[in-house]
């Protein structure tokens, strides 16, 4: 049952809430899940970010705003609001505004075919990762419409940047996806997990995913401008790129949103190739059914997160690309992989009827 299914029960049982159309309260409610998980979580991400930096570069890192700086995060925040909202005099004043409003729908909009359990997702549909696709190639729009409408040659460079580099990394971003669908015989996120129940993970599944699973994450970190591919918004090179005329709450959004599509590609990643919710040896069926929801919760969170912390390990270790490479790298490297893993993937759905390499192993005791 997901999470819309959820709400029309408790909308038919509860006689209060009739007084009121559904839709207002389902709104409402997936606007605060929305509000209540994705701020809070960008802004502790932002912590351990500078926490890990600060390691990694032999310094302390935030340690004034609450105890061992775990507060600095909530300061940030209140700066960035209280700052003037300023709107260049030359800027394309309609396509200023809408540009960071694109942005925010298209990275909240993902988050609806997260499985975060069995139970917990938003919106189960069956053909969720065309949906994924769909929704997140529009944040690449707003950032090009944001470079375009600030008439700033530093904005627009980095616009076009974004266009060139965004466009083409989608291309083994979404064969990857594809292929794993592929692979595990569906487009619908949480049949994507359940196939993937005890060690059946789609990382293990052939020697294809293994490699899939490194093309996809490499291909997405690039897709969403995280270091070592913010070519878009190389401050060495264009101040701050596409952003650079933003401020107040509008610069704030930018921010917000590339960590939360940063914590989607994790959650894709360990729904598709880490087993989502699902352990070695871990059998539901043993567990009282009111524990479900909160194990499998965690057992997601943990995984997602520790692939969050090692997409901060990369930014904080590796220099910046050059553009040349950049384009290198997916067109020369990354596509060819993908194609490869596409179509090894396939051979092997033919020759083994579908089984995995788990599978095939476990018939041979």
């Amino acid at each position: 049952m997901s999470l819309p299914q959820m709400l029309q029960d408790i909308f038919q049982y509860w006689p209060v809430l009739q007084t009121f159309p559904f839709w207002v309260w389902s709104t409402l409610s997936v606007l605060a899940l929305l509000f209540l998980f994705v701020f809070p979580f960008a802004g502790v991400a932002v912590y351990v970010e500078r926490k890990i930096a600060g390691d990694i570069q032999a310094r302390i890192g935030p340690n004034v705003v609450g105890p061992y700086g775990i507060l600095q995060w909530i300061a940030d925040a209140l700066k960035l609001l209280l700052k003037e909202d300023i709107i260049p005099k030359k800027a394309d004043r309609k396509l200023f505004i809408f540009a960071p409003m694109i942005i925010f729908m298209s990275g909240a909009a993902s988050f609806a075919v997260i499985p975060f359990s069995e139970n917990l997702i938003l919106a189960n549909l069956n053909i969720g990762i065309f949906y994924l696709i769909a929704i997140t190639s529009l944040v690449s729009m707003g950032v090009i419409i944001s470079g375009w409408a600030s008439n700033n040659k530093w904005s627009l460079l980095g616009g076009l940047r974004a266009a060139a580099q965004v466009v083409s990394f989608e291309i083994p971003v979404a064969l990857s996806l594809m292929t794993a669908a592929l692979a595990l015989g569906s487009l619908n996120m949480v049949d994507l997990v359940n196939a993937q129940a005890g060690m059946k993970w789609g990382i293990f599944h052939n020697p294809f995913m293994l490699i899939l699973a490194f093309v996809y994450y490499i291909s997405a970190l690039a897709e969403v401008n995280r270091t070592p591919f913010d070519i878009p918004e190389a401050e060495s090179e264009l101040v701050s790129g596409y952003n650079t005329e933003y401020s107040g709450m509008r610069f704030a959004i930018f921010f917000l949103i590339e960590y939360a599509d940063a914590f989607v590609i994790c959650a894709v990643s360990t729904t598709i190739f880490l087993g989502g919710w699902h352990l070695p040896f871990l059998n539901y069926a043993h567990i009282p059914p009111f524990l479900h929801i909160p194990l499998q919760v965690t057992i997601f969170m943990t995984k997602a997160c520790f692939l969050l912390v090692v997409m901060m390990w990369i930014r904080w270790t590796l220099p910046r690309y050059r553009v040349d490479q950049l384009m290198k790298l997916c067109w020369e490297v990354l596509v060819p992989f993908a194609f490869i893993c596409l179509l090894g993937t396939a051979l092997w759905m033919v020759l083994f009827q579908g089984k995995g390499f788990i599978e095939l192993l476990g018939g041979l005791f």
